[in-house]
């Protein structure tokens, strides 16, 4: 999984299958900004979960 980049902003999603927990980590150009961390279930998370978690950051941050 990549990152996803929007209106200047990039989220880098990282995970851990034994925990079941990941974070998208917020940069605005090189400087990080915060992290989000999510739950999951099965072998990774779904592709739309971490989309669903940048598309509300993007929405709460006016981005």
């Amino acid at each position: 999984m990549g990152a996803i980049e929007r209106g200047g902003y990039r989220f880098v999603p990282e995970f851990s299958v034994i925990q079941q927990n990941g974070a998208v980590h917020v940069y605005n150009k090189d400087q990080f900004i915060e992290e989000i961390q999510f739950q999951f279930s099965g072998k990774f998370p779904e592709l739309d979960q971490i989309e669903d978690l940048v598309d509300q950051y993007c929405h709460q941050h006016n981005i």
